[in-house]
Parts: structure tokens; sequence; C-alpha cells
């Protein structure tokens, strides 16, 4: 009969063993890439392109399956709360992992702890667009419209704490403007509502919009980088256009339930920086305005800390709080 040291002893022995094992036969079935907003916007559209490229990469699928409730907090629940195995894994960016915390007094999960980070998979300006028929032709016109009328004006987004939101917030803030924020579940049921003049501008991703630019569908009046962006030379930023000191922008990435084997997190990292600096992936990247980034874990998770407490200091400067 073995000895209760003896069985700690096979114990720690085989669970040594077990997690190069399981990294070797990772992924064994589809995984699943949970996007925390409707389908149609510029998270689903990098979440879908990214994720045909990182299953070809891996030989497995990549799902993608879509939930904007609660601005993405369910998303992140699900995800958090799923077995940590890396067969679930979140679209990272903005508002869930370093917004919403913020904002909702009531979330359940504290996603700089309940995720382990993969990699930082690409970043994108917004641009402000309004439809194709609205009045404001310039970012001059429409800022001067908006300075002389308060609260005329309201905007739509991908959901309260959205990059989309934030933007907006943040350009209220430095222009002291009053505008009125719309929220919907994604980008895509937003851009629908703009396009038919239900509302009145958009700050949103390049992605999400790029086409709808190109077809004339609405008017790209600015752009949030600091400069301007090679995907639409001719549009200004916001900061030379009179919001001084204005710059943002959205990021993606890949994080996984806390506890995930390292392995399994460094084979879906390996993964998907492969997958990002394909040819393909990288002239689609280029098109609207992204490069490929691919970061290490450490960074991403340094990087989402800093976007933390930035974003703080504007939600407490808003008073933006959810229930």
């Amino acid at each position: 009969m073995l000895t209760r040291r003896l069985v700690h002893a096979v114990v720690i022995a085989t669970l040594a063993g077990l997690a190069p094992a399981v990294a070797q036969e990772f992924p064994e079935r589809p995984i699943k890439l949970m996007v925390p907003y409707a389908a149609g916007g510029g998270t689903d559209a990098i979440a879908r392109l990214v994720a045909q490229a990182v299953s070809e990469k891996l030989g497995q699928t990549m799902v993608v399956e879509n939930n904007g409730t609660a601005g993405g907090n369910l998303a992140s629940q699900i995800v958090a709360t799923s077995p940590a195995d890396g067969y679930t894994v979140l679209m990272a960016n903005q508002g869930p992992m370093v917004v919403n915390p913020h904002i909702f007094k009531n979330i359940k999960v504290d996603p700089l702890q309940a995720f382990e980070p993969v990699t930082l998979l690409t970043s994108a300006p917004l641009v402000l667009v309004v439809p194709a028929k609205s009045q404001f032709n310039t970012i001059a016109d429409f800022l001067d419209f908006v300075k002389k009328n308060p609260a005329k004006l309201s905007y739509g987004s991908a959901g309260n704490g959205s990059a989309s939101h934030l933007a907006a917030v943040l350009m209220a803030q430095l222009g002291n403007l009053d505008i009125t924020h719309v929220p919907y579940r994604g980008a895509g049921p937003a851009l629908n509502d703009l396009v038919s003049g239900q509302t009145d501008f958009m700050i949103t991703t390049m992605p999400s919009v790029s086409g709808l630019v190109a077809a004339g569908t609405v008017k790209a009046l600015a752009v949030t980088t600091e400069k301007r962006t090679k995907a639409l030379p001719n549009v200004p930023t916001l900061a030379e256009s009179g919001i001084k000191n204005y710059e943002t922008g959205a990021w993606y990435g890949f994080v996984v339930p806390k506890g995930t084997p390292p392995e399994v997190v460094a084979k879906l990292r390996t993964a998907s920086v492969d997958a990002i600096n394909s040819p393909l992936i990288r002239e689609r990247f280029a098109n609207e305005g992204a490069e490929p980034i691919g970061s290490t874990a450490e960074d991403f998770r340094k990087m989402m800390v800093e976007e933390s407490a930035r974003w703080a200091d504007v939600v407490k400067k808003s008073s933006t709080i959810i229930n």
C-alpha cells in the first residue's frame, strides 16, 4: 500500500508531466472566440479576420460568437468562468477590459484579475463620421455648430464604455462640448441608425466604417490619432481641428481565463502572431489604418493597466456611472 508521502510524490510527478502533454495536444477541438459586441462592428470584423487565419495555423476552427449584452460585461463573465483550457477566448478591447470596471457599479468580473493576456493583436484609429446627407462637410463646420447648439446633436456608440463612447466623451471634455449619447449593443446597429439619420454622428473604428466611407454612405470628418492616417490622408485629425491634446484609438487582443496553462497560452500566442503577420492580414490591416502588433503577454498586461488608469480619470471627470 502506498504511503501518503509516496502518493503525494506520484501526484506531483504526474501533474508535472501533464502540462507539456496538454500543450502538445492542444487544440483537439474547435475554439470559441467570444466577441463582446453585436456582429457588424469593428471588433467583430477584426475578430473574424484573425480567427480565420488562426484556425489555419492551429488546424482547428476558431468559432466567433457575439454577445453585446451589458456593454460586453456578460461576454467577459462567460469567458472568465469558462474552463481554463484555452478553448474559450475573449476578444479584448477597451470597453470590457479597462473601461467597464469604472462605469458599471455592479460589474461581476475584474478583467485585469480574471484573465490571462495572450497578445495585443492590433490597434487602429477611430474616425468621426456623419450621414451622407448631413449638413456638415468639414470638421470645422461640425464643431462650430456643436458649440453654438448645446445638446442639439446625438451620437451613437457600440455601447457604454466602448471605444466609440469614450472617444466622444473625451472630445466633449477637451472641447467643452454638450452632446447626447445613444448607446447600442455594437457598432453595427449604431451605424445602421447613423446611416438612416436617426443619430447625427459617430466616432467609430476604421474597420467598422471604412467600407461605408469608400461607398459614400457616410462622410469622414476627422480621425482621432495624433497624426493623419494613411488610410484617410485627406481627413484631418481632431487635434489639428481645435480639440487640443486629443488622441485616442481602438485596440484589440486575445485573453483567456485565469489559470490557463502557460504552454497553451504560448501556443495561442504563437498562432495569433503568425496569423496577423501573414501578407493577407497585414494588407487588410493597412487598408483600415491598422498594423499587426503581436505583443508579449507581459507587455499586453502592462498596456491594459495603463489604459485602465487613463480612462478611469476620463470617467471620473464625466461622472459616467451605469448601474
